[in-house]
């Protein structure tokens, strides 16, 4: 993340076209050269390939290293109001529930490429809708959306963690597969924290702030506003947002 200005229309019709490995590679050492080159081109199936790529390889470590029946369960004992719940119920009723919870993580797993488009296409309806009308932005909506597939490359490197992390070795009994790796300052709080401050925590997650970050001088770059005016707009999303997340743990714990 070394480069993050923006270049004028002049200066970006006279720089070179970039291949979608050069803008992947970019997205890490030049952002700013690839958010520009989406000003010419809004291709991005490179980057969703690889988004697809490691997510059936972080599926796959899951299958082997963990198993299905194990994370269902995790995610229940996990969960204190979900353990509530089946604590009252038969043994035929815990079955039927871990049922249908096992083919519910199992089922979401496989269908995360539609996971990914997506949530891609509300993130770029949002941000377009915000910078356009709250900014004065030019950007239109394919930009947006080919420049989150870009801004979110640094997620990969999350899952690629999680993925050497299971190989590596792991308790079973104690695996999340809301939060399987420790990037975030909520995998360390103990288990007895605040279920509103364990949701704010998990949230301060380096991977998500880094991807947030290009997103919002991405934002800036195919809207043609200041950087500030683009980090505003990701950035003031997500705290609304954690407010929201923490208000409704809060009331509903």
């Amino acid at each position: 993340m070394t480069e993050i200005g923006a270049l004028s229309p002049d200066e970006a019709s006279a720089t070179p076209a970039l291949s979608q490995g050069e803008r992947v590679i970019d997205t890490f050492i030049a952002p700013s050269k690839t958010f520009t080159d989406i000003l010419r081109s809004q291709a991005w199936w490179l980057p969703f390939l690889i988004s697809v790529i490691i997510s059936y390889g972080f599926v796959f470590a899951l299958q082997k290293q963990v198993g299905w029946d194990t994370i269902a369960a995790n995610s229940i004992k996990q969960d204190p109001k979900a353990e509530e719940r089946m604590s009252g119920q038969t043994e035929a009723q815990k079955a039927q529930a871990m049922k249908i919870v096992t083919m519910s993580i199992q089922y979401g797993m496989y269908g995360t490429p539609l996971i990914i488009l997506a949530s891609a296409a509300v993130l770029a309806l949002v941000w377009w809708g915000t910078i356009n009308f709250m900014f004065g932005g030019r950007a239109t909506f394919g930009q947006v959306f080919s420049m989150w597939m870009y801004a979110a490359l640094p997620l990969q490197l999350l899952y690629i963690l999680a993925i050497v992390t299971l190989f590596a070795g792991l308790d079973r009994e104690a695996f999340n597969i809301n939060n399987p790796v420790g990037t975030n300052v909520g995998f360390y709080l103990p288990a007895e924290t605040a279920p509103w401050l364990m949701k704010f925590a998990t949230s301060i997650d380096i991977f998500w702030l880094w991807s947030l970050f290009l997103a919002g001088i991405g934002l800036a770059i195919v809207a043609k506003v200041k950087k500030s005016a683009g980090l505003t707009a990701v950035f003031g999303w997500w705290v609304l947002v954690q407010i929201v997340k923490v208000v409704y743990s809060a009331l509903t714990s």
